[in-house]
């Protein structure tokens, strides 16, 4: 989880410095929001900003008619999936006693995701509040573990999701693979629960890492048996 004010080394500087917004000055990070530069120190932010990335290509990549078609998610829609993520992380964070302003709507897909995704870095920009403390549904946990655990292992999951709905195809790297599968594991049964992700579904042996970590989660690929 994220590393709260200390300066990140100079590896992970590296391993950042390419993404959108994000810059890297010696052993410092900065985001650039709104025109403003943000000296920025926990690792939640940064990782928000790479998860981001790929994340906007994918919704910025839909065309108007593909956000209306039927999504991994049984019920959903490609919008549906989207407004599910905005959502949930509006949620947690006016309940964490955020000002949160009024909701993007998502008959504008692209634009809604833009403006509250800049939001969201807007308030990870903020190191004291990231590292604040309280009790979550596993326990003592921190604003920017909570957001880690599981709103960047959604934004994972749900751009492969929207890709799909679009019939679109999604690769992950191999940071972005164990992040799901230690989001997964981290759940227990609760992963389970509903609103979270159907059933696993099974897949041959021979299935490849990504098949096996999205049929865990209850998502079917040309892999998938039956």
């Amino acid at each position: 989880m994220g590393t709260f004010g200390a300066v990140a080394t100079a590896d992970a500087v590296g391993a950042v410095a390419t993404a959108e917004g994000v810059a890297a000055v010696g052993f410092h990070q900065y985001l650039t929001l709104a025109g403003r530069q943000y000296r920025v120190m926990n690792t939640t932010a940064l990782r928000h900003a790479e998860a981001d990335k790929p994340l906007t290509d994918v919704i910025s990549s839909l065309l108007g008619t593909d956000w209306d078609a039927q999504s991994p998610c049984e019920g959903w829609t490609a919008r549906d999936v989207l407004a599910h993520v905005i959502d949930t992380q509006r949620d947690f964070f006016a309940g964490r006693g955020v000002e949160m302003g009024e909701r993007p709507e998502t008959d504008r897909p692209v634009e809604a995701w833009r403006t509250h995704t800049a939001r969201i870095a807007e308030i990870l920009a903020d190191d004291s509040f990231v590292s604040t403390t309280y009790d979550g549904y596993f326990g003592p946990t921190t604003v920017g573990a909570t957001f880690e655990q599981f709103y960047l292992w959604d934004m994972l999951v749900h751009r492969w999701d929207i890709a799909r709905s679009a019939g679109v195809d999604v690769t992950f790297s191999d940071a972005e693979l164990d992040r799901m599968e230690a989001g997964a594991d981290s759940f227990g049964d609760a992963l389970y629960m509903d609103g979270v992700c159907a059933s696993a579904v099974p897949v041959p042996e021979d299935a490849d890492r990504t098949a096996r970590i999205l049929a865990k989660m209850g998502r079917r690929t040309a892999a998938s048996i039956g």
